[in-house]
C-alpha cells in the first residue's frame, strides 16, 4: 500500500472514533511503528487530524472543544508510559511495610500495583488486569473486588455488595483533573471511585501532567477530597498553584534518575 493510501485509511478510521494508538495502527496496517509515526506526522502537517502523545486524534467538534472521550484500557496504557512508570515508582515510596492500600483500575495504577507486588502489604483492587498480574507474579496479600467483570474499562464492580476492606491510602488515576476535581468520562469508573473513597484515610491521585488539560464529562471527586497528587515535571506553575490552593499536596516524579 502506498503512503497516501495508508494515510487515507487512518483519516477514515478517525471518522468513527476520537483516537487511534500507534500500536493499533501498526496491527491494522501491517507496518512498523516508525512508518506509522511518519504517516501521523504527514496527516498532522496536512491538518487532517492532530498528532498526540502515543497516537493520533480526530479533529471533530468534541476534540476541538477539549472534551475527552473514555479511551479503551488497551489504548490508554500505551500513552505516556515512561511518565506513568515514574509516577508509580514515586507513589510506591508512599506505601510502608504492613500498610493496607486500595489500588483502583487504570494504567498508571497498574504500574503502581506491579511495584507493590512483592511488598509486605495488604492490597485491594478492582482492576482485572492488576489482579491477574498479582495472582501470577505477586507475593503481597491480595483482595479482589466482588461483583461483575466489566471488560471495558477492565474493572470488577458490584452495585450492591459492600467493600470489606479499609485502607490507609486509596490510589486512583484520572482521565482529567481541574478545579472541579477528578474527572472521568466512563460512568462506571465514576461510580466505583465514589463507592471506594469512604474506605480509605487518604486519597492519592496518580496522573501525568497532560491530564490537567483534559476536560472529561463527569466529576468523580472534588479536589477537597484529594490528599496528594503524584505527577510528572510537566506540571505548570499555574496548575501547581491551583492544586496547592485547594489543599492538595503535589509530589513531582523526576524525569531522570532512579527512584528507589
Amino acid at each position: 500500500m502506498s503512503d497516501s493510501g495508508r494515510q487515507r485509511q487512518i483519516v477514515e478510521l478517525l471518522r468513527d472514533r476520537p483516537f487511534a494508538s500507534v500500536r493499533e495502527l501498526q496491527e491494522r496496517l501491517g507496518v512498523s511503528a516508525a512508518t506509522v509515526r511518519r504517516d501521523i506526522d504527514k496527516i498532522d502537517e496536512a491538518g487532517a487530524a492532530r498528532k498526540v502523545y502515543g497516537g493520533i486524534s480526530a479533529l471533530d467538534g468534541a476534540a476541538q472543544a477539549g472534551v475527552a472521550y473514555a479511551r479503551p484500557y488497551d489504548e490508554n496504557r500505551d500513552l505516556a508510559v515512561e511518565a506513568k512508570r515514574r509516577i508509580a515508582a514515586l507513589a510506591a515510596t508512599m506505601v510502608g511495610d504492613g500498610d493496607a492500600v486500595i489500588v483502583h483500575g487504570g494504567s498508571t495504577c497498574f504500574h503502581l500495583g506491579v511495584r507493590l507486588a512483592d511488598r509486605n502489604i495488604r492490597l485491594y483492587t478492582n482492576s482485572m488486569p492488576l489482579a491477574a498480574y498479582l495472582s501470577d507474579h505477586g507475593h503481597c496479600s491480595l483482595t479482589v473486588a466482588g461483583g461483575d467483570l466489566h471488560r471495558e474499562p477492565g474493572i470488577i464492580h458490584s452495585l450492591t455488595q459492600a467493600v470489606p476492606f479499609y485502607a490507609s491510602k486509596f490510589f486512583i488515576g484520572a482521565q482529567g483533573l481541574s478545579q472541579e476535581g477528578v474527572l472521568e468520562s466512563h460512568p462506571l469508573l465514576v461510580r466505583s471511585i465514589i463507592d471506594l473513597s469512604p474506605c480509605a484515610d487518604q486519597i492519592v491521585v496518580l496522573a501525568d501532567s497532560r491530564k490537567l488539560s483534559i476536560h472529561a464529562r463527569n466529576v468523580a471527586l472534588p479536589l477537597s477530597r484529594i490528599g496528594t497528587l503524584v505527577t510528572d515535571d510537566g506540571l505548570s506553575d499555574a496548575d501547581a498553584r491551583m492544586l496547592e490552593d485547594a489543599g492538595v499536596t503535589v509530589r513531582i516524579a523526576p524525569s531522570s534518575g532512579a527512584i528507589q
